[in-house]
């Protein structure tokens, strides 16, 4: 369905206001979902409300985010289990703030669920010509490389650096398909892509709702399985269990590095513009000019607000128009 960037906005709006966020948390909320999909990530747009609404259950959302711990240069943040987009953007906040006066910065949350883009929060930074270095995991609903038991959240990883002009954003999630993919499949009564996840007995699956019950396969094999381990164990240092329980207690961690501690920042620029320009004009293979990450998404994102129009999956925009009727 196509529906303006503002139809979107009002949209998202008045879902997360009818969920009981206060007018501060939807803003910060919608914002995020908006942005995903003016990037082209739709499965984590505005579908993401239906599962946070489903996740609420009826009951009032949370907000009482605590600063547990911290120094010049670190934080830990508990959640209380409160939405992640709103417990992630406090975090990274922090960590700005705390690399901008002592040159680095690590924080940890733990107690939340939902943390969306991290690319988002590393254009945050980015924006303040900061260095990030990301993680977030969550339920186990990946199966390592080798077995078809889900020991591994989606748990993905940014990496964001500051440039002259779009920043190089490196944020990739360990799994071949996320949950959310999984979860607005089931929704739709589409089927998933194949070879991307499994049922409960190791068989692999086309359904969402065997692949609910069993586990998505991760990405890149054994690399992808060790990096999905990494995620896990960043997360555990954030406060997070092993093993969350189901959209329970994610963790999220972020370092924030002030690149002039490092050497001049123009001198900075100038060489990270001098590998932009390398990728920009080599030889491509297929034709197409090679890009760095985060361009195509930026790109994106400029062509549809200068269009005004999003598209959004028809099913979604009719159950959250309920949801804001109270139906």
């Amino acid at each position: 369905m196509r529906v303006t960037v503002q139809k979107a906005e009002d949209i998202a709006t008045s879902a997360l206001a009818k969920l009981g966020y206060s007018p501060k948390d939807t803003e910060t909320i919608s914002h995020h979902l908006i942005d995903s999909e003016l990037r082209g990530y739709g499965i984590a747009g505005l579908a993401r409300i239906l599962s946070i609404a489903d996740r609420l259950a009826g009951e009032q959302p949370r907000s009482a985010i605590e600063v547990t711990t911290q120094s010049p240069t670190s934080a830990q943040l508990d959640g209380h289990d409160t939405l992640g987009y709103l417990v992630a953007h406090k975090a990274t906040q922090l960590a700005i703030e705390k690399a901008k006066a002592s040159g680095v910065s690590a924080v940890g949350a733990n107690g939340t669920y939902y943390t969306g883009m991290l690319s988002y929060y590393a254009e945050m930074a980015a924006a303040e010509d900061l260095v990030t270095v990301i993680a977030s995991n969550c339920t186990p609903w990946v199966a390592p490389e080798g077995t078809f038991k889900p020991l591994v959240g989606t748990n993905p990883f940014c990496i964001g650096v500051p440039t002259d002009g779009v920043p190089i954003i490196y944020d990739i999630g360990t799994s071949k398909i996320i949950h959310a993919q999984a979860m607005l499949a089931r929704r739709k009564g589409e089927q998933l892509p194949t070879d991307t996840a499994y049922d409960e007995d190791g068989e692999m699956t086309t359904d969402p709702d065997k692949a609910l019950k069993g586990a998505l396969k991760v990405w890149g094999g054994a690399k992808g399985s060790g990096l999905a381990i990494a995620v896990q164990l960043l997360g555990i240092l954030a406060g997070s269990p092993a093993l969350p329980p189901d959209l329970q207690d994610f963790g999220y961690f972020i370092m924030v590095i002030d690149p002039a501690r490092f050497r001049p920042m123009g001198d900075f620029k100038r060489e990270v513009g001098k590998l932009i320009e390398a990728f920009h004009s080599a030889p491509s293979i297929s034709g197409a000019a090679l890009r760095m990450p985060f361009e195509r998404s930026n790109r994106r994102r400029a062509e549809v607000k200068a269009g005004g129009v999003l598209e959004v999956d028809d099913v979604v925009v009719e159950r959250l128009e309920k949801l804001i009727q109270g139906e």
